[in-house]
């Protein structure tokens, strides 16, 4: 078997090496949040390059309740890990100094948090982020702080608290003065760090008008920082957000055969064209339970598939750090472990592979969409431009499945190239392309010119048997001569 799996992979190389593929276009137009795809972490939970700025009275990794250590440092030193996976956005959540791990209750919207890191350190990870062709995002919360929060314990500030409970202070967001203040204190974040884009939290039932104020007041910074929310919303943000699409996915690929019928609720108005604002696409987020939390069979299939979809649809994919290594937990500090660097790579390397060729092609991210099928975990759509065509299939089904794409989806003189499986489909006599797709498979097809037999590929197929053979011949006479000088 190795043997085997040795000879095919050398074909395959000297076949790519005579760049024998179509490639894919790369032909960038200006970007819009549509291109990118976040990667969202919480920097305490990550990881650890030094102890000079654990808090001992607040830093315990045994107690998950506490700070567990993480910094600034800890992101750069082990920054490849998000990097490879082809996200184009870092998120760090809350940054702001605050009295819990995950950023819940700053105290603070000017000083960064001590455990984290120095304010220097901060603005080299966000160097360092942007020298390897990153973005990067924080989280800003609008309300619910810490009765700690600075502005709480200003007396002048008095009439700006609308409530206290449970060491939380709510503020007034009808008042002027508390919408300018915040306005101010975002503007004045973003301007000194110089950030990409901010998540405005913890909204509450903050008017839209003022939500509006406050994104020009961003967008006056930079026209090109994101502005995005974890609240619906009416105000104008660069990507919408729906409390219902984490659980239509987690429910959708728990198992397989599920109901898949509501897949495209929040993204048909964009796939349609009928929006330039895209949803963000999340099987789970910081404040939910973990995607796997809900999982009925095998996790690292399950997750393979919700990926698959998430990636893929049209939106903006958002994936909480510790997914790709399997994390699961209920939401809160369960679902935050710390996370594990010795765990296998090989769903990392399957999230790399899709986000290649989704960073690489504009018509995977904004092509026209067609919804070709939709039922009970087989779904299977198109995106198309006038340089490339894409037929995605996601077999979320217990059976093996023959799908049908009709001649006037792929062309004349055309054939159907699996990218990440590698099987070609060719039209039928009676002009259908039948695709046979494995139970519990992605795969990203490539509508291409027909190739016919790929003489290339037998021929090097054919070599690489001659050196193999040629090889073995020469052990052999190598084995004799010895037994000869021995006798």
């Amino acid at each position: 078997m190795k043997l085997k799996k040795w000879i095919q992979t050398t074909a395959m190389a000297t076949l790519l090496s005579a760049s024998l593929l179509t490639p894919v276009a790369s032909a960038e137009e200006k970007r819009s949040i549509a291109d990118e795809s976040i990667y969202d972490v919480l920097v305490d939970r990550y990881f650890n390059a030094t102890n000079s700025n654990d808090d001992s009275s607040k830093t315990d990794p045994k107690d998950v309740e506490k700070f567990a250590g993480g910094d600034f440092q800890g992101i750069i030193d082990k920054f490849s890990q998000i990097k490879d996976m082809g996200f184009s956005i870092l998120s760090l959540g809350p940054v702001f100094a605050t009295e819990t791990y995950n950023g819940s209750s700053v105290t603070s919207y000017r000083e960064i948090e001590p455990n984290f890191g120095t304010e220097d350190e901060f603005k080299k990870l966000i160097q360092f982020v942007k020298d390897n062709d990153m973005s990067v995002m924080v989280d800003f919360p609008l309300s619910n702080v810490s009765e700690n929060h600075e502005w709480a314990k200003d007396p002048s500030k008095a009439s700006w608290i609308l409530e206290k409970a449970d060491g939380k202070v709510r503020w007034d967001l009808d008042n002027e003065e508390v919408q300018q203040a915040l306005i101010d204190a975002v503007v004045d974040f973003i301007s000194t760090y110089g950030l990409d884009g901010v998540r405005l939290t913890n909204m509450e039932d903050a008017d839209t008008d003022f939500l509006n104020e406050m994104i020009d007041a961003i967008k006056s910074i930079d026209e090109s920082i994101y502005v995005i929310s974890n609240s619906e919303s009416d105000a104008h943000f660069d990507a919408e957000y729906f409390n219902e699409v984490s659980d239509i996915f987690r429910y959708a690929f728990k198992n397989v055969d599920e109901d898949t019928a509501d897949l495209m609720k929040y993204f048909n108005a964009f796939a349609k064209g009928e929006t330039d604002i895209p949803a963000q696409i999340m099987i789970d987020h910081i404040n939910s339970d973990r995607f796997l939390y809900t999982a009925e069979i095998y996790p690292p299939t399950r997750l393979k598939m919700v990926l698959g979809a998430a990636l893929l649809l049209p939106g903006v994919p958002v994936m909480q750090y510790g997914t790709e290594i399997a994390m699961n937990g209920k939401a809160g500090p369960e679902a935050h472990q710390l996370y594990n660097f010795k765990t296998d790579t090989e769903l990392k390397g399957y999230i790399e592979d899709i986000q290649t060729l989704r960073n690489q092609s504009e018509t995977l991210r904004k092509g026209e969409f067609n919804l070709i099928q939709n039922d009970s975990g087989l779904i299977v759509f198109q995106r198309k431009s006038d340089k490339e065509n894409w037929i995605v299939v996601i077999n979320n089904t217990s059976e093996r499945k023959k799908i049908e794409i009709p001649k006037e989806l792929v062309g004349e003189n055309k054939e159907i190239r699996g990218t990440l499986e590698g099987e070609i489909f060719r039209e039928g006599d009676d002009g259908i392309f039948r695709i046979v797709q494995d139970r519990e498979v992605v795969e990203i097809y490539q509508v291409i010119d027909e190739q016919g037999i790929n003489i290339s590929y037998i021929i090097a197929l054919a070599f690489v048997y001659i050196i193999f053979i040629a090889f073995v011949v020469a052990l052999i006479k190598r084995g004799k001569r010895q037994r000869s000088k021995a006798e």
